[in-house]
């Protein structure tokens, strides 16, 4: 008798053929509070930057504290790419579960850290972890539905996942002030252990005849598949860009509210005023993308992405790096709220021909993104002293070179998925 855990899809979905335990809504929800896993890691420790500078005994000029967004954000992009032909072999549900394993080590780990290397050695390994629920989280994505759905399904899920830089860093503040900056490790471990226990009631969603044997040849073969296509490769470099974006805006966030407008003990509310412009954005896009089609919204967002971020640029430059805060923070929140109309459309177009390997696809556009993202959004980052314009010109060359990837993209050679993907 067969042993191979039972596949049920999901209610409205594209190949649903078996009943269900789990409604669309609860699937969207379930998804976004496992993507919240990887927010949570990086925006609780947002506001614990000086308390451990000061536990080791750290230069604050250096910026050494922010290294550890870096290194989680690289163990992130590194294992995904492992993450991604696990889960297209053994399912979407035991990658799912061991990457929370791992990812609840790497807190704890954090937790006792002694030192600052130790720290980052143990972020690291929990970027690993937390690579494997992202990697199933858009599998199941990809596995559930296709096209404009799937586009709408990523903006649902992106406008809960976004909620948790609203919240995140007032209770990181809080949770510093009552017991110490090593708790936020333990809240991580926790949460991790709420997903376990609620994501029993998700379905395996990766089909029996989808699965891929876990050989080099296969392997290779399916990142032949996803490197060759012009289409997704175009569209994840654009998404690559737009992450440097977001990660030096993670890693600068701080200094730009502390040291350049003296707003110190603002700060969790001012992050989290302008993570809920993405949320809004996010559930904006979700209608519009149903109205206009991706690939309009595209253009039309990269477009305006472009112009506000050259207007924020000369705000700054005028004011010798050091504008009004009322002035540059509203148009910051709103360049980056323009991104919820960019990053769900534009991975959505990139997975949007991978359906026969999605897993795979999922881990190594991810991988792309966030390592890329993460090594320029590091450099802009150390950039960033005591002034808004490195940031604000790094806005604006990380646009164009968007645009020029999507553009690329756009002009590659007419095929059967390139079809498909243009009509969605």
């Amino acid at each position: 008798m067969s042993t191979a855990p039972e596949t049920r899809h999901l209610p409205g979905d594209k190949n649903t053929a078996l009943t269900t335990e789990i409604s669309q809504r609860e699937l969207l929800t379930m998804i976004s509070a496992i993507m919240a896993l990887m927010a949570l890691a990086i925006d609780l420790l947002l506001p614990a930057f000086d308390d451990i500078e000061a536990a080791f005994g750290l230069d604050p000029q250096a910026r050494q504290a922010s290294q550890t967004i870096t290194v989680f954000f690289l163990g992130l992009a590194v294992a995904q790419v492992i993450w991604g032909p696990l889960a297209d072999r053994f399912g979407r549900k035991p990658i799912l579960y061991a990457g929370i394993a791992i990812y609840a080590v790497g807190a704890i780990g954090c937790a006792f850290a002694p030192s600052l290397n130790v720290l980052l050695g143990f972020r690291f390994l929990w970027g690993i972890g937390a690579a494997g629920s992202r990697v199933v989280a858009t599998a199941i994505i990809r596995d559930s539905f296709e096209g404009t759905k799937m586009a709408q399904a990523m903006s649902q899920i992106m406008a809960v996942f976004v909620m948790a830089p609203v919240f995140a860093p007032a209770i990181g503040a809080g949770l510093i002030a009552v017991f110490s900056w090593r708790s936020i490790f333990w809240f991580c471990v926790v949460w991790s252990a709420f997903i376990v226990l609620w994501s029993r009631r998700l379905p395996e969603t990766l089909r029996p005849e989808h699965r891929r044997p876990l050989e080099f040849p296969s392997i290779a073969a399916g990142f032949g598949i996803v490197v060759r296509n012009r289409i997704t490769t175009g569209y994840t470099l654009a998404t690559l860009f737009l992450q440097a974006v977001f990660t030096a805006y993670l890693g600068s966030s701080e200094t730009i509210i502390d040291e350049v407008f003296g707003r110190e003990d603002q700060f969790p509310f001012i992050f989290g005023a302008v993570a809920i412009l993405f949320g809004v954005g996010a559930l904006i896009n979700g209608q519009l993308v149903r109205i206009f089609g991706m690939r309009q919204l595209i253009h039309v967002a990269l477009t305006l992405v472009l112009v506000m971020a050259c207007a924020l640029a000369a705000v700054s430059v005028l004011a010798d790096g050091s504008p009004n805060f009322w002035i540059f923070m509203p148009m910051l929140g709103l360049v980056l709220a323009m991104f919820m109309f960019l990053m769900p459309n534009l991975n959505t177009s990139a997975l949007e021909p991978m359906g026969e390997v999605a897993g795979t696809a999922s881990s190594l556009t991810g991988a792309a993104r966030i390592a890329g993202g993460a090594i320029l959004g590091a450099f802009v980052d150390k950039q960033v002293v005591n002034s808004t314009t490195p940031f604000a010109v790094a806005i604006v060359v990380f646009s164009l070179c968007a645009i020029a990837a999507v553009i690329w993209a756009e002009r590659a050679p007419k095929t059967k998925s390139t079809a498909v993907a243009n009509a969605a």
